[in-house]
């Protein structure tokens, strides 16, 4: 089967990722957008490519040999705005509005940036410790939590935070269909992706830069390796 897969302005679109879900084949869009994959009647082919929609289509017996696919833009989150709520009292309500605006105004004339990523606490290090004291400087709190095993328990936690959230990335994006058609079970799928994981460390620097198509072509690389657990599992005794 072959195509052609365009923006909704009409624009070719390389780099595209189309997968047959059903045969287990992948190819990509070339520079114009063109693309072939080998598909037969009841296959589905999914197109896959950061920033836009995910589409999907069942080919039939009168599918046509050469498609023509429209991918769209995936929406973007935008700013939660807030509106003043309103007392009833002209002379509140219109300075309640003027605090408002002024201090957007200062915000955006000193050019503050707007937190990025999560608000942590940033847990103490043996280096930024140990050496302020050669030089005879204590630092309590960060002597505290190395010793207390607060740190460690900090970066422990930032760590499984970090874990989970990028398993989600994954979830909220790729049904569960996309894997048990491979042999994993639904209740196995975040354990898998965590597997992956650990298997090939540039998943998650994929997921930092939104690359689902990276994603799902490394994650498929560790089906394999998952699938000799799964047996094992099966094969171990259970002992009552």
């Amino acid at each position: 089967m072959k195509g052609t897969i365009t923006d909704e302005d009409g624009i070719s679109l390389p780099a595209v990722t189309v997968i047959n879900i059903s045969a287990d084949r992948k190819a990509s869009t070339a520079i114009d957008g063109t693309f072939s994959v080998e598909a037969s009647a009841g296959d589905e082919i999914r197109f896959v490519r950061a920033g836009y929609e995910r589409a999907a289509i069942k080919v039939s017996a009168g599918t046509e040999t050469s498609l023509h696919i429209h991918l769209v833009r995936a929406a973007r989150e935008i700013e939660e705005v807030r509106i003043p709520v309103f007392t009833g009292d002209l002379g509140k309500d219109s300075r309640a509005v003027a605090r408002a605006d002024q201090g957007k105004l200062v915000q955006d004339a000193v050019g503050l940036p707007q937190p990025v990523g999560k608000m942590r606490e940033k847990p103490a290090e043996v280096k930024q410790v140990l050496v302020p004291i050669l030089l005879g400087q204590l630092n309590v709190q960060g002597l505290y939590d190395l010793v207390s095993g607060k740190a460690r328990r900090q970066k422990r936690k930032y760590r499984y935070e970090d874990l989970q959230q990028d398993i989600a990335w994954i979830r909220s994006r790729v049904e569960d269909a996309y894997f048990t058609r491979q042999g994993i079970p639904e209740q196995r799928i975040s354990e898998f992706i965590a597997f992956a994981f650990t298997g090939n460390s540039q998943i998650r620097s994929f997921i930092r830069a939104k690359n689902l198509s990276a994603v799902l072509m490394r994650i498929d690389e560790q089906i394999p390796a998952f699938t000799v657990r799964l047996d094992k599992d099966q094969q171990a005794p259970l002992f009552l």
